[in-house]
């Protein structure tokens, strides 16, 4: 097995988002909601760490701190070595022309106000880029680039498919030539048919252009599909993270077993032999996580400790992590 011996372009360290919640009959008791709390991980250039889990469980949360959309609570944020995590909206400025974001929604995303030109050209136009006739030759590039036409330039958002507007999306991310995309559930509100197409254009444009993204899913067989490394998180924490195929084959923590047993097989044969583990109850709040072990009120496998104490990540084979109590002995 050799060593991948790329460099982090990513590096996410002990990372916190708490928001505050004020109840009471005066507004005066302040509550937190852990959101995000104790997260840890890297992502080398020009990887795709495919992060996954319920709805709730903070992925996008992770993401929109990580781009610094949301200010961290705590730990550290390292973009290619340097230190971010408490930069200025002035000091971040050159870092958004390195790092973009599709977003989960390709119609609320984009200005309906606004042309496809006038879109994709605002960020142009912000970084220095291009201006005049070169500004509107490295749209109608980048709208090539994605399987749209030039002439599409001059229309507006209501006048796309679905699959259509997250192309554009994707297209104004590229504009200012970065190096990291964060993908936020970017198929998720799109046709099954057209999900394969836009999971299929970002690994060529990967491959074309050396990007390195983090995306964002529910969808554990598209996860493993555009995925170099998977990580699995559960209200908050990060409970295992690996290899795609180590991840997928030999899945560690129960609720990543419970998530694989949830995606659909193409061999019905295999489908009826294979038990299918349904989670019993709901997520708990995260305004009062459980102790010890956040998933232990739904697992099967709890332990005396799993109350007790929180469990950490634990290597348990190359590359490979799990936050559980069956793995600390």
């Amino acid at each position: 097995m050799t060593m991948d011996k790329r460099q982090n372009l990513i590096e996410v360290q002990g990372l916190k988002k708490y928001f505050t919640k004020k109840s009471g009959l005066l507004g005066n008791k302040v509550q937190y909601i852990k959101a995000v709390d104790d997260v840890t991980f890297h992502i080398k250039k020009g990887e795709t760490l495919g992060l996954v889990g319920e709805s709730g469980c903070g992925k996008s949360t992770t993401g929109r701190t990580l781009i610094k959309l949301y200010e961290p609570t705590g730990g550290k944020l390292l973009f290619d070595g340097e230190d971010i995590t408490n930069y200025s909206e002035k000091q971040m400025l050159p870092f958004r022309k390195r790092m973009q974001m599709v977003f989960q929604d390709p119609y609320a995303s984009l200005n309906s106000r606004m042309t496809i030109n006038d879109i994709i050209g605002e960020a142009i136009e912000t970084h220095h880029i291009a201006s005049g006739k070169e500004k509107d030759e490295r749209i109608h590039f980048l709208l090539e680039k994605v399987g749209l036409m030039r002439d599409h330039a001059s229309r507006y958002p209501h006048e796309f498919s679905g699959g259509q507007r997250q192309r554009i999306g994707i297209a104004r991310a590229l504009a200012v030539e970065p190096e990291f995309i964060i993908c936020d559930e970017p198929i998720s509100a799109l046709d099954v048919s057209i999900q394969a197409q836009v999971i299929n254009m970002l690994e060529d444009l990967q491959n074309d252009m050396g990007l390195t993204y983090l995306f964002i899913a529910h969808d554990l067989s598209m996860v493993k599909h555009i995925s170099n490394r998977i990580g699995v998180m559960y209200l908050g924490n990060l409970v295992e993270i690996g290899s795609s195929d180590e991840v997928n084959n030999h899945p560690a923590h129960p609720y990543t077993e419970a998530l694989l047993s949830a995606v659909p097989l193409p061999d019905p044969n295999i489908a009826r032999e294979r038990k299918r583990i349904v989670l019993q109850g709901d997520v708990p709040s995260p305004l009062n996580p459980p102790s010890g072990c956040r998933f232990r009120t739904r697992c099967t496998k709890c332990m005396d400790i799993c109350s007790e104490v929180t469990p950490t990540l634990k290597e348990i084979a190359p590359g490979h992590q799990v936050a559980c109590h069956l793995y600390s002995k």
